[in-house]
Protein backbone atom coordinates (compact mmCIF):
# COMPACT_ATOMS: atom_id res chain seq x y z
CA UNK A 1 0.00 0.00 0.00
CA UNK A 2 2.95 2.66 1.03
CA UNK A 3 4.28 1.77 -2.18
CA UNK A 4 1.41 2.31 -4.39
CA UNK A 5 1.06 6.01 -2.42
CA UNK A 6 4.68 6.87 -3.02
CA UNK A 7 4.22 5.93 -6.94
CA UNK A 8 1.03 8.21 -6.83
CA UNK A 9 2.63 10.96 -5.58
CA UNK A 10 5.52 10.53 -7.79
CA UNK A 11 3.46 10.69 -10.95
CA UNK A 12 1.14 13.51 -9.60
CA UNK A 13 5.06 15.78 -9.61
CA UNK A 14 5.59 14.46 -12.67
CA UNK A 15 2.20 16.14 -13.83
CA UNK A 16 2.85 19.32 -12.14
CA UNK A 17 6.02 19.41 -13.91
CA UNK A 18 5.21 18.82 -17.31
CA UNK A 19 2.45 21.47 -16.15
CA UNK A 20 5.28 24.42 -15.82
CA UNK A 21 7.25 22.95 -18.76
CA UNK A 22 4.08 23.32 -21.38
CA UNK A 23 2.30 26.24 -19.87
CA UNK A 24 3.55 30.10 -19.62
CA UNK A 25 0.66 30.62 -17.47
CA UNK A 26 1.60 28.52 -14.39
CA UNK A 27 3.26 30.92 -12.08
CA UNK A 28 2.91 29.17 -8.68
CA UNK A 29 2.51 25.44 -7.42
CA UNK A 30 -0.74 27.47 -5.30
CA UNK A 31 -2.27 28.07 -8.69
CA UNK A 32 -1.17 24.67 -10.62
CA UNK A 33 -3.12 22.74 -7.59
CA UNK A 34 -6.23 24.56 -7.50
CA UNK A 35 -6.82 25.93 -11.23
CA UNK A 36 -5.83 23.15 -13.14
CA UNK A 37 -8.65 20.85 -14.48
CA UNK A 38 -6.40 19.14 -16.64
CA UNK A 39 -4.07 18.05 -13.22
CA UNK A 40 -7.12 17.15 -11.29
CA UNK A 41 -8.74 15.19 -13.76
CA UNK A 42 -5.83 12.79 -14.76
CA UNK A 43 -5.13 12.57 -11.10
CA UNK A 44 -8.94 11.49 -10.80
CA UNK A 45 -8.31 9.06 -13.92
CA UNK A 46 -5.54 7.21 -11.98
CA UNK A 47 -7.53 6.63 -8.91
CA UNK A 48 -10.37 5.42 -11.41
CA UNK A 49 -8.25 3.57 -13.34
CA UNK A 50 -6.62 1.57 -10.49
CA UNK A 51 -9.99 0.83 -9.16
CA UNK A 52 -11.47 -0.25 -12.22
CA UNK A 53 -8.24 -2.75 -12.78
CA UNK A 54 -9.64 -3.59 -9.67
CA UNK A 55 -12.78 -5.00 -11.24
CA UNK A 56 -14.79 -1.78 -9.12
CA UNK A 57 -16.35 -1.18 -12.41
CA UNK A 58 -18.93 1.35 -10.56
CA UNK A 59 -16.94 3.19 -8.20
CA UNK A 60 -14.53 3.62 -11.11
CA UNK A 61 -17.12 5.10 -13.34
CA UNK A 62 -18.75 7.08 -10.69
CA UNK A 63 -15.39 8.92 -9.72
CA UNK A 64 -15.07 9.45 -13.72
CA UNK A 65 -18.25 10.58 -13.69
CA UNK A 66 -17.92 13.21 -10.77
CA UNK A 67 -14.64 14.34 -12.32
CA UNK A 68 -16.38 15.82 -15.78
CA UNK A 69 -19.06 17.34 -14.00
CA UNK A 70 -16.06 19.32 -12.21
CA UNK A 71 -13.74 19.93 -14.40
CA UNK A 72 -15.62 19.12 -17.90
CA UNK A 73 -13.10 16.68 -18.80
CA UNK A 74 -14.17 13.06 -19.33
CA UNK A 75 -12.13 9.98 -19.13
CA UNK A 76 -12.77 6.75 -19.11
CA UNK A 77 -11.35 4.89 -16.23
CA UNK A 78 -10.71 2.13 -18.70
CA UNK A 79 -8.62 4.05 -20.90
CA UNK A 80 -4.63 3.54 -20.92
CA UNK A 81 -2.45 6.64 -20.63
CA UNK A 82 1.19 7.53 -20.00
CA UNK A 83 3.15 9.27 -18.10
CA UNK A 84 3.68 13.07 -18.06
CA UNK A 85 0.05 13.53 -19.80
CA UNK A 86 -1.47 17.34 -20.33
CA UNK A 87 -4.62 18.48 -20.57
CA UNK A 88 -4.50 22.18 -21.40
CA UNK A 89 -7.81 24.41 -20.41
CA UNK A 90 -9.72 20.93 -21.25
CA UNK A 91 -12.93 22.26 -20.97
CA UNK A 92 -15.06 19.47 -23.44
CA UNK A 93 -12.63 16.72 -23.60
CA UNK A 94 -13.73 12.99 -24.55
CA UNK A 95 -10.80 9.80 -23.75
CA UNK A 96 -12.93 6.63 -24.76
CA UNK A 97 -12.83 3.58 -23.45
CA UNK A 98 -10.17 1.81 -25.48
CA UNK A 99 -7.97 4.47 -26.08
CA UNK A 100 -4.63 3.71 -25.68
CA UNK A 101 -1.68 7.01 -25.16
CA UNK A 102 1.49 7.17 -24.51
CA UNK A 103 4.00 9.25 -22.85
CA UNK A 104 4.16 12.84 -23.45
CA UNK A 105 1.24 13.78 -25.15
CA UNK A 106 -0.14 17.16 -25.04
CA UNK A 107 -3.88 17.85 -26.32
CA UNK A 108 -6.01 20.19 -26.04
CA UNK A 109 -9.75 21.89 -24.98
CA UNK A 110 -12.63 19.94 -27.05
CA UNK A 111 -10.80 17.15 -28.39
CA UNK A 112 -12.26 13.61 -28.76
CA UNK A 113 -10.78 10.55 -28.93
CA UNK A 114 -13.57 8.63 -29.56
CA UNK A 115 -14.97 5.75 -31.20
CA UNK A 116 -17.34 4.93 -34.22
CA UNK A 117 -20.35 2.76 -34.41
CA UNK A 118 -21.38 0.29 -31.87
CA UNK A 119 -18.57 -2.45 -32.93
CA UNK A 120 -16.72 -4.25 -29.40
CA UNK A 121 -13.56 -4.26 -28.87
CA UNK A 122 -10.42 -1.81 -29.64
CA UNK A 123 -12.58 0.88 -31.13
CA UNK A 124 -10.90 4.05 -30.12
CA UNK A 125 -7.48 5.56 -31.31
CA UNK A 126 -4.28 4.72 -30.25
CA UNK A 127 -2.08 7.74 -29.67
CA UNK A 128 2.09 6.89 -29.88
CA UNK A 129 4.51 9.45 -27.82
CA UNK A 130 5.17 13.05 -28.33
CA UNK A 131 1.90 13.90 -29.42
CA UNK A 132 0.07 17.18 -29.82
CA UNK A 133 -3.93 17.74 -30.77
CA UNK A 134 -4.95 20.83 -30.88
CA UNK A 135 -7.94 22.23 -29.79
CA UNK A 136 -11.42 20.57 -30.72
CA UNK A 137 -9.95 17.89 -32.96
CA UNK A 138 -11.83 14.99 -32.86
CA UNK A 139 -9.78 11.41 -33.68
CA UNK A 140 -12.03 8.65 -34.50
CA UNK A 141 -12.05 4.82 -34.84
CA UNK A 142 -9.38 2.25 -34.19
CA UNK A 143 -6.81 4.09 -35.55
CA UNK A 144 -3.21 4.70 -35.25
CA UNK A 145 -1.40 8.11 -34.55
CA UNK A 146 2.00 7.05 -34.45
CA UNK A 147 4.85 9.23 -32.98
CA UNK A 148 5.78 12.49 -32.85
CA UNK A 149 2.23 13.79 -34.68
CA UNK A 150 1.21 16.95 -34.58
CA UNK A 151 -2.94 17.53 -35.25
CA UNK A 152 -3.92 21.01 -35.98
CA UNK A 153 -6.92 22.42 -34.18
CA UNK A 154 -10.76 21.18 -35.86
CA UNK A 155 -9.01 18.00 -37.86
CA UNK A 156 -10.82 14.99 -37.84
CA UNK A 157 -8.37 12.29 -38.52
CA UNK A 158 -10.04 8.75 -39.03
CA UNK A 159 -6.98 6.88 -40.61
CA UNK A 160 -3.88 5.89 -39.44
CA UNK A 161 -0.74 9.09 -39.25
CA UNK A 162 2.43 8.08 -39.90
CA UNK A 163 5.03 9.02 -37.35
CA UNK A 164 6.81 13.01 -37.76
CA UNK A 165 3.67 13.88 -39.57
CA UNK A 166 1.06 16.98 -39.51
CA UNK A 167 -2.30 16.60 -40.32
CA UNK A 168 -4.83 19.14 -40.85
CA UNK A 169 -8.37 19.40 -42.26
CA UNK A 170 -11.82 17.56 -42.65
CA UNK A 171 -11.05 14.93 -43.23
CA UNK A 172 -7.31 15.38 -42.18
CA UNK A 173 -4.83 15.38 -44.40
CA UNK A 174 -1.20 15.09 -43.81
CA UNK A 175 0.65 18.20 -44.83
CA UNK A 176 4.40 18.54 -45.52
CA UNK A 177 4.85 22.38 -44.96
CA UNK A 178 6.62 22.48 -41.62
CA UNK A 179 3.87 23.54 -38.48
CA UNK A 180 6.56 22.90 -35.41
CA UNK A 181 8.61 25.60 -33.80
CA UNK A 182 12.62 24.11 -32.93
CA UNK A 183 11.32 22.93 -29.93
CA UNK A 184 8.49 20.53 -31.51
CA UNK A 185 5.77 22.14 -30.65
CA UNK A 186 2.76 23.17 -32.57
CA UNK A 187 2.38 26.46 -33.90
CA UNK A 188 -1.31 26.63 -34.37
CA UNK A 189 -1.31 30.29 -36.07
CA UNK A 190 1.30 28.86 -39.48
CA UNK A 191 -0.80 25.23 -39.93
CA UNK A 192 -1.38 25.57 -43.49
CA UNK A 193 -4.71 25.07 -45.63
CA UNK A 194 -4.25 21.53 -48.19
CA UNK A 195 -7.49 22.66 -49.84
CA UNK A 196 -6.43 26.06 -50.33
CA UNK A 197 -2.94 24.70 -51.48
CA UNK A 198 -4.26 22.70 -54.38
CA UNK A 199 -6.74 25.38 -55.35
CA UNK A 200 -3.50 27.56 -55.83
CA UNK A 201 -1.68 24.35 -57.45
CA UNK A 202 -4.15 24.38 -59.76
CA UNK A 203 -4.22 27.69 -60.70
CA UNK A 204 -0.80 27.85 -61.33
CA UNK A 205 -1.78 24.77 -64.13
CA UNK A 206 -4.37 27.16 -65.37
CA UNK A 207 -2.03 29.87 -66.29
CA UNK A 208 0.41 27.54 -67.61
CA UNK A 209 -2.15 26.63 -69.97
CA UNK A 210 -3.46 30.06 -70.92
CA UNK A 211 0.26 31.47 -71.55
Amino acid sequence: MFETLKRGISKVKEDIRVIYDNDPAAHSLAEVLLCYPGLHAITAYRLAHRLYKWHLHLVARIISYITRIVTGIEIHPAAHIGKRFFIDHGEGVVIGETTIIGDDVLIYQQVTLGGTGKDSGKRHPTIGNHVVIGAGAKVLGDIIIADHVRIGAGSVVITDVPSHSTVVGVPGRIVQRSTVDEEGNLMHNKIPDPIQSEIDELKKEIEKLKS
